[in-house]
């Protein structure tokens, strides 16, 4: 299995390609960075390093915190105290079944529309956008799988998801390593695994 830097190196040198070589689907793209959950400040501080690299090659480097756009739709709903209250009064589940309601009902905040509006003003020729602090959607609010299959066609900037689980097989990938969830495997994405 390659190091975390070896897995960023490939995908610097994809990046770095004219076009980048990250996906073979134009509506869709996206990759998967995927690394060990508890390898979180080494991802941090890897990702600042490639950040600083590929500016030197003329790509401009956006981070977009999932845990920053996770807020953002429980600010614009019914609020963290609704949140609060639920959990209080029914549990832990009933208030992370809420939360994923309003991240996946288009009658509240898509998780899709949120990250689509954060990409609409980039540009797809200069800028790289790399997903972070995903573990944030842990244990079970959000699957990024549904979030890629999702984002399919909404956006031509390069987007990089930085996964934080284990890899089963060649696309299966197991989120934060939780051994009571199923290893996903329906990504159509390139995953540096």
């Amino acid at each position: 299995m390659l190091s975390l830097r070896e897995r960023i190196d490939l995908l610097e040198s994809d990046l770095r390609a004219i076009p980048p070589r990250i996906s073979v689907y134009r509506d869709l793209p996206f990759a998967i960075l995927r690394y060990e959950p508890d390898k979180e400040w080494d991802l941090r501080r890897e990702l600042r390093l490639l950040e600083a690299r590929l500016e030197g090659a003329d790509k401009h480097v956006r981070f977009v915190s999932m845990a920053d756009l996770l807020w953002k739709a429980i600010d614009e709903t019914e609020g963290l105290d609704a949140i609060v209250q639920l959990e209080k009064q029914r549990g832990f589940e009933a208030a992370q079944e809420q939360v994923t309601t309003y991240l996946s009902d288009r009658d509240w905040r898509p998780l899709p529309d949120l990250l689509a509006e954060r990409l609409k003003t980039l540009d797809p020729q200069r800028d790289v956008v790399l997903l972070v602090r995903a573990a944030a959607m842990a244990p079970a609010i959000y699957h990024m799988s549904k979030l890629l299959d999702e984002m399919q066609g909404r956006t031509e900037v390069t987007t990089i998801l930085a996964y934080p689980g284990t890899i089963e097989g060649t696309t299966g990938l197991r989120f934060m390593d939780l051994k009571d969830r199923e290893a996903l495997g329906n990504y159509r994405v390139k995953i540096y695994g």
